[in-house]
Order: structure tokens, then C-alpha cells, then sequence
């Protein structure tokens, strides 16, 4: 993804909620996020000992937007979170509504989507970022706010819940989006 205006986001460590704090503090949609969580298994071997080899590496940083609300937060962190566990990769969750200034800096199509998941360095600098959710479903978003620009046009909210309703048909049953965001993930840590 390309970067954002906020190139440095070492003001906000230490200010987010630990993996634990996070779940521990949800009021919404826990059950199926600890499922997901719970749920979790490797693609592959190689997936696995790629993550397990960033263990070594103490430069990264990850903050989280996220918030118990949201369908894409609930599909995706746990897989984010598990990923991170095994790479040992220091992170914390930024919750949306707290740190709107971030969610700013993170637009997605005009709109504060979450989660974005942001990788610095200790230094704070931004060396890339992922979200709101896997590409092949991101992309039927994009189709339809690129096809359909006026929020305000006849027909705009029937389309919009028509296209959610695509969205979670590509999401798939169960835990079949994962292999697609530890892909990703895996993608984005490799480059940096």
C-alpha cells in the first residue's frame, strides 16, 4: 500500500492496548473474535517459520486501528494478533475513536476503515501498512464507490448494503480468509 502523510508514529507508542487489554475491554463481537482467534492455524510450514524467523528482529514496531465493532476488525486481528505472537513483533491496538488523528492519516476510499495495521521501526518511522481487509475483498469496495461517487444518489444505500453483503459472501465460512491475510501480512513484513 502506499504510505500515508504520517511518516512517524512514535508518539503513539505506549499509548495503545495490549493484545490482552484489547480482547479483555470489548464489549461487542467477543465470542466470535476469541473464536477466531482460537481458530487460527497455519497455511503452510513455510508461513509459520517465516513469521518465527522475525524473532530476531528488534526494530519493528506494529500499531493496530481497530474496534470491537467492526466486522473486518473481528475477521482479521485475530489472525494479525497470531501472527504477531509467533514473530514476537511488540504491538498494540489503537482503538479508532481514541486516536482519530491516526484514522485521518489512514483513509480508506475517503473513509476511516478499519483495522490498519502499521509496521515503524523503533524509531517510530512508518515502513508500510495493511487494511482495512485482504485485497480480493477490498477490491469489491473499491468497484462500487469507483462506479457509485455520490453517497447522496437514488439507489446509493441499497448498492452499498449489496455490496457488504458481497463482501462477506468473499470473506467465505469459517477461517477461510485467513490464509489471504497471512499472505499479505507476510507480504508486508517481508519488504521491510
Amino acid at each position: 500500500m502506499t504510505m500515508s502523510r504520517m511518516s512517524n508514529v512514535a508518539h503513539k507508542f505506549g499509548k495503545g492496548l495490549s493484545h490482552k487489554q484489547f480482547v479483555e475491554a470489548m464489549t461487542q463481537n467477543k465470542e466470535a473474535f476469541l473464536q477466531g482467534c482460537d481458530s487460527f492455524a497455519w497455511p503452510s510450514g513455510e508461513d509459520r517459520e517465516f513469521f518465527e524467523s522475525l524473532k530476531f528482529r528488534d526494530d519493528l514496531r506494529v500499531l493496530i486501528a481497530a474496534a470491537d465493532w467492526c466486522g473486518d476488525v473481528i475477521r482479521n486481528i485475530p489472525v494479525v494478533f497470531r501472527l504477531l505472537e509467533a514473530a514476537e513483533i511488540p504491538s498494540e491496538v489503537l482503538i479508532l475513536e481514541e486516536h482519530p488523528e491516526v484514522m485521518d492519516e489512514y483513509m480508506t476510499l475517503g473513509g476511516r476503515s478499519i483495522p490498519i495495521v502499521i509496521v515503524a521501526d523503533t524509531g517510530g518511522s512508518v515502513l508500510g501498512f495493511w487494511g482495512p481487509r485482504p485485497k480480493h475483498i477490498q477490491e469489491i469496495m473499491a468497484a462500487f464507490k469507483t462506479a457509485n461517487p455520490d453517497r447522496e444518489a437514488p439507489g446509493w444505500q441499497e448498492g452499498m448494503a449489496e455490496t457488504r453483503r458481497k463482501m462477506i459472501e468473499a470473506y467465505g465460512e469459517g477461517t477461510a480468509v485467513h490464509p489471504y491475510v497471512v499472505s499479505e501480512i507476510r507480504e508486508l513484513l517481508a519488504g521491510v
